[in-house]
């Protein structure tokens, strides 16, 4: 019995031998194709993130200078999508700002506690 497929092999029974089954046809239609490629979402999402922590650290922590990093954060949120290489480097300054910032609130702390400013 000579039944064709329509992926144009000859029919195999069940449990036949492996080297007598055809190859898989991977031609449309099988499985669930390729991958979408990867989503890309440049600078804005991580300038979202910089602008809400630099906000937030400005009001929970005082940090002053997490305003200017605010700042920076908000205009890389307004050039993420026409001036991508601008908007990095002002996220870059945004996060050096957010680290200085709390580096300089962690030393101030510091100094005030040893100087006994802390103490009742």
């Amino acid at each position: 019995m000579s039944q064709e497929d329509p992926g144009g092999y000859p029919y195999q029974p069940y449990g036949a031998p492996y080297g007598q089954q055809p190859p898989p046809d991977y031609g449309y239609g099988y499985g669930y194709g390729y991958p979408p490629p990867p989503r890309s979402e440049g600078p804005r999402a991580t300038a979202i993130v910089a602008l809400v922590l630099n906000l937030l650290a400005t009001v929970s922590c005082c940090n002053i200078l997490a305003i200017p990093g605010a700042v920076c954060a908000g205009m890389a949120l307004s050039r993420a999508s026409t001036q991508e290489t601008s908007a990095r480097s002002l996220l870059v300054w945004s996060w050096i700002l957010f680290g200085a910032g709390f580096a300089l609130s962690f030393v101030v702390f510091m100094v005030l506690g040893l100087n006994g400013a802390f103490d009742d």
